[in-house]
């Protein structure tokens, strides 16, 4: 990188951090702070409440990842990782019918009252996994754009980026999330299209879809991966859920599904600029994006650095936003005590200290694949807990077993423990594709068999 690059770039992520900085509130209700309302009690918007899934769903890691394995399998890698984006409609639907028939206020406290504390501390546990991995697997990617990994240059930016990120999230909490992201979405969306057109007339639309072949070994295994998982995987992601209760039902269930539909889309999309650096004979690296971008001229790498910092601002700030709610608002009424009297001081020491040890992995280097994988395979025992609830008779030994059962797997899975009987096909994700049919069968059984059994734990009464 040139020194004239190197100015520019860097006083791009010094510039995005001021606009941010600017544009978010700076006072902020406590409704504001954790429940994302405006100092007059008003929801978000429609539009808004759907820019701001879309945009903090749209993950730095993700497009990267989509970039990578379009690279790898082609169409059919993009495809495979876009599927994931089919999760959101489907947990719209779940939280849409938990809060018309349960009356359900939050993940954590409808999980309470319904299968006591114990279950509800240890879905937190996994929670705090999963925001965990979304800081260093963001930062990780911006630092990408300055540097290779582990380098001063790598570092230093993704600690900048966290720390602007950080600022105006402990100033508004959600309330700066949402606001900003209808900003970080609008850019999102220019620069995206800059690139793919800089791009897609070089091939045409049909040469893309073309790409790879359809085979177990060349990427289909990701596709029923992603299909296996996209039942499970958003339950998990507080930066959707917490999105799930801060509007109107209706209003929350059409932005789930619009903001579904479009994610699943703009990945696709992206994943192209995988596929063409597979049709020119770049190179596969693990970061796709950064390695196209540098043969695409400064305007080119620069419109890459800008969509990648506002991917991973999005979902930043949202993941400091639900670090701050789940542990001063909602792990204290797990416990009975309703929510501390200085809980946003809490909050903020919380995202504080996260977004030191947040960054952690990615300073030492770590697979952003892994991320998504891995966590995905753990929690495949979420889909019958929240799809099954009130049809199937919830009782606490289901949810303890459908939980634990796919923890278990996870764990396995990622320590490599699992026997290699388990593998379904031969290709790079056979094992995981194994695990996770397997696994959720036996976690939907570990669910449904005790139903048959004693007791339930309705507190609003069974659907039939």
């Amino acid at each position: 990188m040139t020194d004239s690059m190197g100015y520019l770039f860097w006083g791009f992520l010094i510039v995005y951090g001021i606009i941010m900085m600017i544009l978010s509130p700076k006072h902020v209700t406590t409704e504001g702070f954790f429940h994302g309302k405006s100092n007059e009690g008003h929801e978000p918007t429609p539009t808004v409440l759907m820019l701001s899934i879309f945009i903090s769903w749209i993950f730095a890691k993700s497009v990267t990842n989509a970039a990578n394995l379009g690279a790898e399998y082609g169409f059919v890698g993009g495809l495979s990782y876009a599927i994931y984006w089919l999760c959101i409609p489907i947990t719209g639907y779940a939280l849409y019918r938990l809060r018309k028939h349960y009356a359900a206020k939050g993940m954590v406290s409808f999980l309470t009252k319904e299968y006591g504390q114990f279950a509800s501390v240890a879905f937190s546990a996994a929670i705090l996994i999963r925001l965990f991995n979304e800081i260093w697997s963001n930062t990780s990617v911006v630092g990408g754009y300055y540097g290779d990994a582990g380098s001063k240059a790598f570092i230093y930016s993704a600690l900048l980026f966290t720390a602007i990120t950080l600022i105006y999230s402990v100033i508004g909490g959600l309330r700066s999330s949402i606001i900003t992201d209808s900003i970080q979405a609008v850019i999102f969306i220019f620069f995206i299209v800059f690139v793919t057109v800089a791009i897609l007339p070089k091939h045409g639309l049909g040469e893309f879809i073309s790409t790879g072949t359809w085979k177990m070994d060349t990427g289909l295994d990701m596709v029923f991966v992603s299909i296996i998982q996209i039942f499970s995987y958003g339950f998990h992601d507080p930066v959707l859920t917490d999105r799930g209760f801060i509007t109107d039902e209706k209003v929350m269930l059409r932005a789930f599904v619009v903001s579904g539909l479009l994610g699943f889309l703009a990945i696709l999309v992206f994943s192209f600029i995988g596929i063409h650096a597979r049709l020119i004979g770049l190179e596969i690296t693990n970061n796709m994006p950064a390695t196209l971008g540098r043969t695409l001229g400064v305007a080119g790498y620069f419109a890459m650095i800008v969509v990648m910092i506002s991917a991973a601002g999005s979902t930043l700030d949202s993941t400091f936003s639900s670090l701050g709610k789940l542990t001063a608002k909602d792990l204290p009424e797990i416990a009975g005590k309703g929510m501390p009297k200085h809980a946003r001081t809490i909050a903020i020491v919380v995202m504080i200290a996260f977004a030191i040890l947040g960054n952690l992995p990615m300073i030492v280097g770590t697979d952003i694949l892994k991320a998504t994988t891995i966590s995905g395979t753990m929690v495949v025992g979420l889909a019958p807990i929240f799809l099954l609830h009130g049809i199937v008779r919830p009782t606490k030994v289901g949810f303890h077993l459908a939980f634990w059962i796919g923890i278990v797997l996870g764990v396995l899975l990622a320590m490599d423990l699992v026997p290699a009987s388990w593998a379904i096909g031969t290709g790079k994700n056979a094992m995981t594709l194994g695990v996770n049919l397997y696994g959720t069968v036996l976690c939907a059984l570990g669910y449904i068999i005790p139903s048959f059994f004693g007791k339930g734990t309705c507190d609003y009464g069974c659907e039939n």
